[in-house]
This record gives C-alpha cells, structure tokens and sequence, in this order.
C-alpha cells in the first residue's frame, strides 16, 4: 500500500511559479514510475509529467519547457516546478505511482489562476 499526499497548490497569476510536492509513505526507489496528471475543469484527466526509477522524464507537450519534474529519493518526494503558468493550467493535480504495476493515487491539490 502506497500513500501519497500533494501540497503546494494555490493560487497564482498568470506567468508565475508554482512547485507542487508528493510525498510517499515508502521509499520511492524502488517505484518504478511517478508521475503529476491534472484535470481541468470539462475535461478528461491527463499526464502532465512523469519520471521513472532511473530518472527518465517525460512531458506532455502543452507543459514542455515550463514545467519540471524530479524526485528526491532521500525524501520519497516527487516534486513539479511550473513555471510562466497560464490559465489552461488551472487544475486538480494529482500525484500518481506505479509499484509493482499496481496504479496509487494522491487526493489531488488545486492550481488556480487569477484573472
């Protein structure tokens, strides 16, 4: 059984900065993939980014080069930057591993922009 708890949603103007934080209730090392999806509102839940045991990375194309994922495993924290956010940004974010090829989610933070 894996727990995973997000933090450091908020709210945020337009072009600034955000990093969200997953933290594990087991070691991450041995995950063999984290990743951050998100649904906005209307729409179907999507990958955003995810990063694998050996710290491969991949990127949905609507967030490649604003956003960062990355990992501590000393922490069993996954972390995602977002940079320059825009108002199709605004979402539930939700943590997401995959161990022994059984899926576990987080309780989802909230990214809202201002107008």
């Amino acid at each position: 059984q894996v727990q995973l708890v997000e933090s450091g949603g908020g709210l945020v103007q337009p072009g600034g900065s955000l990093t969200l934080s997953c933290a594990a209730s087991v070691s991450i090392s041995g995950i063999t993939a984290m990743g951050w999806y998100r649904r906005a509102p209307g729409k179907q839940r999507e990958l955003v980014a995810s990063i694998s045991s050996g710290g491969s990375t991949r990127y949905a194309d609507s967030v490649k080069g604003r956003f960062t994922i990355s990992r501590d495993n000393a922490k069993n924290t996954v972390y995602l930057q977002m940079n320059n956010l825009n108002p199709e940004d605004k979402a539930v974010y939700y943590c997401n591993a995959v161990l022994r090829l059984k899926p576990y989610w987080g309780q989802g933070t909230q990214v809202t922009l201002s107008s």
